[in-house]
């Protein structure tokens, strides 16, 4: 069966990121600006599922354990450069500037833009939720596991699947697709949904539930259209021109989830 997805057409995704890059807009407007698309794409999801061979399947997951397996090394060694070349000094110095903005009664400094801290050339991660492609820079991720038992919490935000037991950690997973489009998620995506592999946030709890793995990729911050304005959706850096995908600010995104946030929430 062909799996659903509300991006049939590349220009539909295109301007679904683009409506998420302005500022400022309602959830309810982002729905707006794209139902037209939508409803064009739709009858071209019904040709590409009559068209469809029954035999259609995932890429083997032979080639997606590859992937993780390439990313963890590289976020392994990632990690060490980062600790042997910069982390010490930069700690150091954040800890003498906080220090001399308490003594002196000043204003914390704004959060640097992610654009400022990756430096040109940087790799991504690309991953797929329901036919939207995201990207994660690899000095933002904290690891790749195979989604298992998901046990439910209650009296938590729609988002949040439950915890996964990895090891001695309890891992928070969230419903990807629920978080970033609320406005396109239904019961036909739902059931549409196949996560098998969670991506984990820097050294935080919080994992992303992801349907494919796509691969490391080699970016340039020229390769980016970034956001223009602070405020609405800071988990969104930019968008990937060529990929047609959502580069996310990682450190943004834990915020919004330590802090119960949707991806359309104002944040404090």
């Amino acid at each position: 069966m062909s799996k659903q997805s509300p991006f049939a057409r590349e220009e539909v995704m295109e301007a679904y990121l683009d409506s998420l890059l302005k500022e400022p807009e309602a959830p309810e407007d982002v729905t707006a600006r794209t139902a037209k698309l939508l409803e064009q794409a739709s009858q071209q999801m019904a040709e590409t599922a009559l068209a469809s061979t029954a035999n259609e399947s995932e890429p083997l997951s032979n080639e997606q354990e590859a992937i993780a397996e390439k990313v963890t090394s590289l976020i392994e060694t990632q990690k060490v450069e980062t600790i042997e070349d910069e982390q010490q000094h930069l700690d150091a110095e954040t800890s003498i500037e906080q220090a001399q903005d308490e003594v002196l009664g000043r204003t914390p400094k704004t959060k640097v833009p992610l654009k400022d801290t990756l430096g040109f050339r940087f790799q991504a991660l690309f991953f797929e939720v329901a036919g939207l492609t995201l990207a994660v820079p690899l000095t933002s991720l904290g690891g790749i596991h195979q989604i298992e038992k998901v046990g439910p919490l209650f009296g938590k935000p729609d988002w949040f699947m439950g915890v996964m037991l990895h090891r001695e950690s309890k891992l928070s997973v969230v419903d990807s697709a629920k978080w970033v489009m609320p406005e396109k998620y239904d019961e036909n995506l739902a059931q549409s949904l196949n996560y098998r592999y969670l991506i984990m946030l820097g050294e935080s709890v919080w994992g992303l539930a992801s349907e494919k793995l796509v691969n490391t990729v080699n970016l340039t911050t020229d390769d980016v259209k970034w956001r223009e304005s602070t405020g609405k959706r800071p988990w969104l850096a930019g968008m990937v021109k060529e990929k047609m995908c959502a580069l996310i600010d990682v450190e943004e995104l834990i915020s919004m989830l330590n802090k119960g946030l949707g991806s359309n929430d104002q944040t404090p």
